[in-house]
């Protein structure tokens, strides 16, 4: 689950991150008073106005400024509320901005230099341990310095038995070429990022600038976080942290009904129970010559309601050409599926597509009467590679 630049920070911060302030808001007169508090309490009197939607990269399209007045934060407020952030990781359709963060400028100056590093926490996937991945490239595409200056990113591996060590934080800092007083603060802020990652069960944490300021303090000035969807039964309350404006409604209509759901660009629908045999579906047809339009797992314990629900879904989407139900009667009964099929073609009305089904297991024999008898125009298949020669018939 993806939060918000305003909620990550504050998160943060409950963990003895330091970040940069700021507060949001969702009209140009609630910016204004945002921006006078922030100027009550820190002194500051230039602000940066952020648009607060679930993607980076938006400086580049426009939903990052800077205010140096309380009657530019208006303005640029006024702008940024209600427009359509396009950025290198929307879609050509951009995303609404419903609200906006007024923070504090802490570019001052001072004794020394501002310095911009970049650090993130997620899992290594192939030694399955959590790392501490940074580069003192920060402010800039971590992909590009990837691609062009791999020697420039550092990684500190987490041995599970040991946690992170101190020995370890003080690497971080002095890869970073820091020394006196943001040396110190460097290790405190990689403890404390990390202690906040391991308690929040996260997939995800990302620091994009991580600055030193002018004055040696290190704080964090932008956090991307995502938590790991499947331990939020352990922290309950960060489920009010969610937003559903900023995913997919056709996503977050079945999940309320208990739908394993991605919408993707294809052309075949796919209604399946499990996993591993939705993603083998997938590629039967792709290998038809078709593309998925989603991946769905009705589940275990499917019932004909939730079926005919997952009918409807798919067939919101006008880019479906075809649909194929491939379910394996374990757990779930093929007939309480055959049931569902039959009641979607009665309450949705006509279904204009080819419709392939593929029914083996509990009950196969009973739902394939149900079917044959309901006297709807079904192609029934039994092998994976019928199914295949199915899709690639209806969509030549």
């Amino acid at each position: 689950m993806n939060l918000h630049e305003y909620q990550g920070k504050e998160l943060l911060n409950s963990f003895g991150v330091r970040i940069q302030r700021g507060i949001v808001a969702t009209t140009p007169e609630e910016a204004v008073a945002a921006a006078e508090k922030l100027t009550a309490d820190t002194g500051t009197s230039w602000y940066v106005v952020k648009a607060q939607v679930h993607a980076g990269g938006r400086g580049k399209g426009g939903g990052v400024k800077l205010a140096k007045s309380l009657e530019e934060v208006k303005s640029i407020a006024n702008d940024i509320l209600g427009m359509h952030l396009v950025t290198p990781q929307t879609s050509a359709e951009g995303k609404l901005v419903h609200q906006v963060l007024i923070c504090e400028d802490v570019y001052y100056p001072g004794e020394s230099e501002t310095s911009e590093f970049y650090m993130s926490v997620l899992l290594n996937r192939a030694t399955g341990r959590n790392m501490i991945m940074y580069s003192t490239e920060g402010g800039m595409d971590i992909e590009t310095v990837a691609e062009e200056t791999p020697h420039l990113i550092f990684h500190q591996e987490i041995d599970p038995k040991v946690g992170l060590t101190a020995f370890q934080c003080r690497k971080v800092a002095f890869n970073l070429g820091l020394s006196g007083a943001a040396f110190k603060d460097m290790t405190k802020f990689v403890h404390a990022l990390y202690t906040a990652y391991d308690k929040t069960d996260s997939s995800l944490f990302e620091i994009n600038p991580v600055l030193k300021t002018s004055d040696d303090k290190i704080m964090a000035v932008d956090a991307k976080v995502s938590l790991d969807a499947n331990a939020l039964f352990r922290h309950k309350d960060f489920l009010a942290l969610r937003d559903t404006r900023e995913e997919d409604a056709t996503e977050v209509e079945a999940g309320e009904f208990g739908l394993n759901f991605v919408k993707l660009d294809g052309n075949v629908g796919c209604m399946v129970n499990g996993a591993g045999l939705a993603m083998a579906t997938m590629d039967i047809i792709k290998m038809a010559g078709g593309n998925p339009a989603n991946f769905l797992d009705v589940g275990g314990t499917a019932d004909a309601k939730r079926v005919e629900q997952a009918f409807r879904i798919i067939l919101k989407d006008e880019n479906v050409k075809a649909l194929l139900v491939n379910i394996f009667g374990g757990i779930v009964r093929c007939d309480r599926v055959a049931q569902g099929i039959v009641d979607a073609y009665k309450n949705i009305g006509d279904i204009n597509i080819p419709l392939i089904v593929r029914l083996e297991g509990t009950n196969a024999a009973e739902a394939k009467k149900l079917i044959d008898e309901s006297g709807l125009k079904v192609e029934s298949v039994i092998l994976l590679q019928e199914a295949a020669d199915k899709v690639a018939e209806v969509l030549a």
